[in-house]
């Protein structure tokens, strides 16, 4: 079984939870069906197929390529090592710059900076300093996989990053996209934390409730809402009709609490 997580944009800002009896890609094609969009996501094969399958763009990870080469430490060529951890590590160092300007920005404006306005600047910067730094660091792994035995753990780590070349590329034409999908990572934590304590979903039925519930929390937790307060006020209104967009306005990042709740 497996849990798959789905981290929104900042004009979808929710966390969603899947579940799925199996590994394979049947399980996230069937969720994205109907999306059309950019996807970020680590090298798994599984999402493969959903990318060229529909007008998906893949976005790529570098957490995942620079663990693989983290991973090297002990028996790469100790100069070459340094050498690709310092220029990824350039990368991330841009990022963070970009979220200061952001944040500049924002508290210039007295609002958040994002969607489009903030995609631009995000764009602006990765292709005056992020492209050049790119190009410079597929020069060096080019050089690497003439020297590197195949099989080797530098060598993967080398055929990893070139192969996944595009997709890891793809942040510095679409200004949506970040560096790495940690953020997806990390909301997968509790699971991992807490099936240890649970072992078991029970039935496949019990997979799908714990993966809404799931949902509801990641969501309530990125717009520090109280998951409590919110599920029972939340509950309260559906017992009587409402419309669909009375009901959108009752989503976690929309949601404001009836006066009986405060």
């Amino acid at each position: 079984t497996r849990f798959w997580t789905y981290v929104g944009d900042d004009e979808h800002p929710l966390t969603v939870f899947d579940f799925t009896l199996s590994r394979e890609r049947d399980g996230p094609a069937a969720f994205l069906k109907r999306y059309s969009g950019a996807i970020q996501a680590d090298g798994y094969s599984a999402y493969d197929g959903i990318a060229l399958s529909g007008n998906n763009p893949r976005g790529g990870c570098w957490a995942h390529a620079r663990r693989h080469f983290h991973d090297t430490e002990k028996t790469a060529p100790p100069v070459h090592y340094a050498e690709v951890m310092a220029r990824i590590g350039r990368l991330f160092a841009i990022e963070r710059d970009i979220k200061e300007r952001l944040e500049s920005i924002a508290k210039q404006q007295d609002i958040p900076l994002v969607g489009a306005d903030a995609d631009a600047v995000r764009l602006e910067i990765r292709q005056e300093r992020t492209i050049p730094e790119l190009a410079a660091l597929r020069h060096f792994l080019d050089e690497q996989k003439k020297e590197a035995l195949p099989k080797s753990p530098w060598g993967q780590a080398v055929n990893y990053a070139l192969n996944q070349w595009d997709d890891l590329s793809l942040f510095t034409t679409l200004g949506c996209l970040a560096i790495d999908n940690n953020v997806a990572e990390r909301s997968l934590r509790g699971i991992a934390l807490g099936r240890k304590n649970w072992l078991f979903v029970g039935s496949p039925q019990g997979g799908h409730t714990a993966a809404i519930l799931f949902s509801v929390l990641a969501s309530c937790k990125r717009h520090e809402v109280e998951p409590w307060t919110y599920l029972r006020d939340v509950l309260q209104r559906l017992a009587t009709p409402s419309s669909s967009e009375e009901l959108r306005q009752l989503l976690p990042h929309r949601w404001k609490p009836s006066p009986a709740t405060k």
